[in-house]
């Protein structure tokens, strides 16, 4: 028998593991294992909406499996510790010979998964790993020296022009496998979660399955692809894709994506659309996790820079960030997108993040910790180089001066002020400009100022500069 381990790979086409495991069967059938491990998701961060998404689309995963003739068993346990037996004593049970698996980067995952390769091949059960959550393996994007990339620029280029000449073809659904007496498992609608904060998953924002994902991705490509460099940092348009949960949880891989531009797009120069960058960022993210390992652990791509600073925790400034309650009223509605429904904006992420690093001066990791608990979309691979970028302690993070004006930005992404007034409905009835004025917004029922931005733009731009 083979076994195919699922995690955050929950779809059935181009998934490598899945299909290798299928090919190389023959008459011995397949099963596949999912683990539920909730203990281990508090650790790690993991939001209840994703946490929920995830179920969701597993279910959708068990149905497509089961007209493969694959049964899907579910593993619950509380953390990594105890999944790795767990895994043996089911492949001892149905007489595995081999697990098959797509790699996942961070250590966690990489520590457990190394561990699980150990216990089975003391048992005589071989391990098959690929890397089919990337377009291009990592590690394998190198400088003309050999060197990792420490800047995107170069990596992109570097990128684009491996992936031009190999041209990575998608892998079809497996065929139909041999029948074997094995029952799949229920999969619980609800899991008693250790988390509880955070919205629910919004199932009519994502709606759970393949079909769905393709048919979002398909729509993105055929009508807002050619929009979505003018239009995507304009939250109110919903100009981007809308994807990100999907690729989070496996259930659209890169490739795919890809492939849907190159077809439907009917545009010669598709590779060089500013959405196949924003892909290329994701496979970055993950090659500076695997090339400098260091950054799982939480610690900065660049700590020279980050040597520099003095983070302090302000319970009552990281409070208000928290809530939406900081007076600046780009901030507050991001922050109530998120609160509300598990999502927010791309622009408005790299809004927040510099307000709460470059003006609360508040540790980064605060900041991400506490996005990871909320996002439904949330990697912790993007969601870590996000916030070091922001904060400029990253790898090729934005220059520690850029400070986002949030009254700037405001003006720039939101000029008719409808995003604030759909998050922070007291200020509906204030035009554009006075709803970002405290003069008007306080008497309308919002907080003042929790800072002076020039003061403290100034404040952190000489921490920045100390030698």
């Amino acid at each position: 028998m083979k076994l195919v381990w699922f995690r955050n790979d929950l779809r059935i086409v181009d998934h490598h593991a899945l299909f290798y495991a299928c090919q190389s069967a023959g008459s011995e059938g397949v099963i596949a294992v999912a683990a539920i491990t909730p203990v281990q998701w508090e650790k790690q961060d993991e939001s209840k909406s994703r946490v929920q998404f995830w179920l969701a689309n597993l279910r959708s995963l068990q149905e497509q499996l089961a007209l493969l003739n694959i049964p899907l068993k579910i593993i619950c346990t509380p953390d990594n510790e105890s999944l790795i037996g767990e895994l043996l004593k089911l492949a001892v049970e149905h007489s595995v010979t081999a697990i098959f698996f797509n790699r996942e980067y961070p250590a966690y995952e990489q520590q457990r998964d190394k561990q699980v390769v150990d216990k089975l091949n003391l048992q005589g059960i071989a391990s098959h790993l690929f890397d089919s959550d990337l377009v291009l393996p990592a590690g394998s994007v190198l400088s003309q020296k050999g060197e990792p990339y420490r800047v995107f620029t170069p990596y992109s280029r570097a990128w684009r022009k491996r992936y031009l000449s190999e041209m990575p073809e998608l892998l079809p659904a497996p065929e139909k496998q041999v029948s074997i007496p094995v029952l799949s498992d229920s999969i619980p609608d609800e899991i008693n979660y250790g988390i509880s904060i955070g919205a629910d998953w919004q199932p009519d924002l994502w709606p759970a399955g393949a079909e769905c994902a393709h048919s979002k991705l398909k729509q993105f490509v055929l009508n807002k692809h050619e929009i979505y460099a003018e239009q995507r940092d304009f939250p109110i348009l919903q100009a981007t894709s809308g994807l990100s949960p999907y690729l989070s949880v496996g259930v659209l891989s890169v490739r795919q994506c890809l492939a849907a531009l190159r077809v439907y797009s009917h545009d010669p120069e598709w590779f060089y659309q500013q959405w196949v960058t924003e892909l290329i960022w994701r496979e970055f993210y993950r090659h500076t996790l695997v090339q400098w390992p260091e950054m799982n652990l939480w610690q900065p791509f660049k700590p020279d820079i980050e040597e520099k600073l003095c983070w302090h925790y302000d319970e009552g400034l990281f409070s208000a960030w928290c809530q939406g309650e900081t007076g600046f009223a780009i901030v507050d509605a991001g922050m109530k997108q998120l609160l509300e429904t598990g999502f927010m904006h791309n622009r408005l992420r790299m809004v927040c993040a510099s307000f709460l690093t470059k003006l609360l001066r508040q540790d980064w990791r605060l900041g991400a910790r506490f996005f990871m608990r909320h996002l439904t979309d949330g990697d912790f691979s993007s969601n870590i180089g996000g916030w070091q970028w922001s904060a400029s302690v990253g790898a090729d993070a934005a220059p520690y001066f850029r400070i986002f004006n949030p009254l700037r930005q405001a003006v720039r992404f939101d000029p008719k002020g409808e995003f604030v007034a759909r998050w922070l409905p007291e200020l509906a009835g204030l035009n554009s400009t006075q709803q970002h004025d405290p003069l008007f917004a306080i008497p309308a029922g919002r907080p003042a100022p929790i800072i002076d931005y020039a003061l403290e733009r100034g404040l952190s731009i000489e921490a920045y500069n100390r030698h």
